[in-house]
């Protein structure tokens, strides 16, 4: 009897198999299960794998982000319909109705929408790069940074009267402050040629603490009308933002986004730690050091625009992982309850209350119970109760 080799049977068994499918025809393109809850998308060489209920995590945040964005284009002491609304924004509503939806609100709720998104996303990096939810802009200076800058241009004189503020040198020493706090807490927090989750949430809390004392003492230096107008920039404030801001934030996002994107594989591997990370081929301190820089940046271009809005950054990734039901961070679905938040925040700063306020208010109202409640469910969970 002669002895069959098992590679070659394999080797067989594979070709006819490969051959059996090739008569079968060509797969069909588009959605099919993978047989691990998710559907892969598929033309070709390309695809990629989707959650069904991250998907549908996304499309309902973008649902009550796009419920928001047009009900603070009808609402306000000009009312309009929602219908007028649509009508405006393709261009074929009432005169009226146009000038006040293109002229008065949509600038300003563009960057509500814009800024949220911007915060969403640098929110969902730091928690994901640190593996810690309380990890965020605010916390590890990067805000303080953008503030301390926008009163150092304020003591250069660079703080006017109405729009005038929004428009000159604040802006840029925001985003300054914010990028060179940013490099310092890297800096700081750089050791054995990589940087550590754990330290550079220290280092940036020390540093934070330094730069709201120093925020302090620059205001108690100025003028008190200087120092009134500088409040409500340092409160967070979409007030006065036009088409510039919004500009600057599209151009931005454009810049920082695709980036951003094309490493969210490693992204999601560096929250499953470093070494399944690096098992799985990720060079996690250079991409690391990436992503950090990409959400510092995100930050500070938000910053920059609308002051500092806090806690945004905070909650919206936890609200987007509870609505997706993931334990990992997810990405996109942050900027979009980071929109989702801003945008509801701001409509509420302007109809809610019986004047103006700023959104950074609003947000802070929201977002210190929520912390609350949040720091006392994760000490529940951590003592098993």
């Amino acid at each position: 009897m002669t002895a069959t080799n098992p590679a070659t049977v394999a080797t067989t068994h594979t070709t006819s198999t490969r051959i059996a499918d090739s008569a079968k025809g060509p797969r069909k393109k588009g959605p099919r299960k993978t047989g691990r809850g998710k559907l892969r998308f598929a033309a070709g060489p390309v695809g990629f794998a989707v959650r069904p209920r991250v998907l549908g995590a996304g499309v309902l945040l973008l649902a009550l982000m796009g419920t928001a964005f047009v009900a603070s284009l009808a609402m306000g002491d000009y009312e309009l319909s929602w219908a007028d609304v649509v009508k405006s924004l393709f261009g074929t509503g009432p005169s009226d109705a146009e000038l006040v939806v293109h002229e008065l609100r949509l600038p300003r709720a563009l960057v509500a929408v814009l800024v949220g998104f911007a915060l969403g996303l640098a929110g969902a990096v730091f928690q994901a790069v640190t593996r810690n939810p309380l990890a965020g802009p605010d916390i590890v200076g990067i805000t303080g940074g953008a503030s301390a800058g926008a009163v150092v241009a304020i003591l250069a004189g660079g703080v006017g009267t109405g729009a005038s503020a929004t428009y000159g040198p604040v802006p840029f020493g925001a985003l300054l402050g914010a990028l060179a706090t940013g490099a310092l807490v890297y800096l700081l927090a750089f050791r054995r040629g990589t940087v550590s989750g754990y330290g550079f949430i220290l280092v940036g809390v020390a540093a934070n603490g330094m730069l709201v004392a120093f925020t302090r003492w620059a205001l108690a230096r100025v003028d008190i009308d200087a120092a009134t107008r500088a409040t409500a920039w340092l409160t967070g404030s979409l007030e006065n933002r036009g088409y510039t801001q919004v500009w600057w934030m599209v151009i931005g996002l454009a810049v920082l986004v695709p980036p951003l994107v094309a490493l969210v594989r490693p992204y999601g591997l560096l929250q499953l730690g470093d070494e399944i990370a690096t098992g799985l081929g990720v060079r996690t301190g250079a991409v690391r050091t990436v992503l950090l820089v990409l959400g510092t940046c995100l930050a500070a271009l938000a910053t920059a625009c609308a002051g500092p809005v806090v806690f945004v950054a905070l909650a919206a990734p936890q609200i987007a992982r509870g609505i997706a039901g993931t334990a990992e961070v997810p990405l996109l679905t942050s900027g979009f309850a980071g929109a989702a938040m801003v945008a509801g925040a701001d409509l509420a700063a302007r109809t809610a209350f019986p004047e103006t306020v700023p959104v950074g208010i609003v947000t802070g109202l929201v977002g210190a119970p929520y912390l609350l409640w949040f720091l006392s469910r994760t000490n529940k969970v951590g003592r098993g109760g």
